[in-house]
């Protein structure tokens, strides 16, 4: 893997091959011990949304504005992935991802470096801690449908620039500068997501910028949530309630990791 041609790319244009070429592996682990924690904690949501299938049973206005944004994110034909996006945001909200001292941000711009060269990764979804100015959540859409993109690399490629963001903020405000970071990250098909733990180091940032292999691996664990009908996965996503339920307690569990 040491051999692989590395050359500066945006992070929407990383692949696998980028993945070998900077020693970085993908595990998937179960709900234990991706969360280390057993049962998943009760999502702290409305109970609006654990119980109205559809947006017109909500009594909430906020939980109907929320299912409503749900269905149009998981239509088959929609190509706009503005629809995944808005529903992300409210769902950030709904679940308390966003308090103070926190800010949501939709396509922010990130410098990458890499290979010697300033490049860019845009994540769909990040939130801010506004307190040291520090990415701590990203978001990719899985646009493999229709853009053929590679969302794990992409989300590894954004997780790296925000590393790098952050530690350049850092500098600038006189803050100590980090040598390693878990960044947390989520994939969504639909209304379906997937969930990581990207870390990231010095090292890593750095044979990145200069387009170095890496001698130490950098192991990404992730997590799919076990669904009752694991076929159906992007189908139904957080349609079914009991989909639903599932899948927002793992975001709940996910909260631990959002520092």
């Amino acid at each position: 893997m040491a051999s692989i041609i590395r050359s500066a790319k945006s992070g929407n244009e990383w692949t696998m091959n980028e993945l070998n070429a900077y020693n970085i592996q993908i595990s998937f682990q179960d709900a234990q011990t991706f969360f280390g924690t057993v049962p998943l904690p009760p999502p702290a949501v409305s109970q609006d949304i654990l119980t109205a299938l559809d947006a017109d049973d909500a009594v909430d206005e906020r939980v109907y504005n929320l299912l409503t944004q749900l269905d149009l994110a998981m239509l088959p034909s929609e190509p706009e992935e503005s629809a995944v996006d808005d529903f992300a945001v409210l769902l950030f909200h709904s679940l308390g991802y966003i308090h103070r001292p926190r800010a949501l941000r939709t396509r922010k711009e990130l410098q990458l470096l890499v290979c010697g060269e300033t490049k860019y990764a845009k994540p769909d979804i990040c939130i801010i801690d506004r307190s040291a100015n520090d990415i701590i959540l990203l978001v990719q859409e899985d646009k493999r449908f229709y853009s053929g993109a590679d969302p794990h690399a992409q989300l590894i490629a954004e997780a790296i620039a925000a590393f790098q963001t952050n530690n350049v903020r850092r500098l600038a405000a006189g803050l100590e500068k980090l040598d390693s970071k878990i960044i947390p990250g989520i994939i969504m098909v639909g209304t379906a997501p997937s969930f990581f733990k990207i870390p990231v180091t010095e090292q890593l940032s750095q044979c990145v910028a200069q387009g170095q292999y890496p001698l130490s691996p950098t192991i990404v664990t992730g997590h799919v949530p076990d669904l009752p009908r694991p076929n159906r996965r992007f189908s139904e996503g957080m349609k079914p309630l009991d989909n639903r339920r599932v899948i927002l307690q793992c975001y709940e569990a996910f909260k631990q990791f959002v520092v």
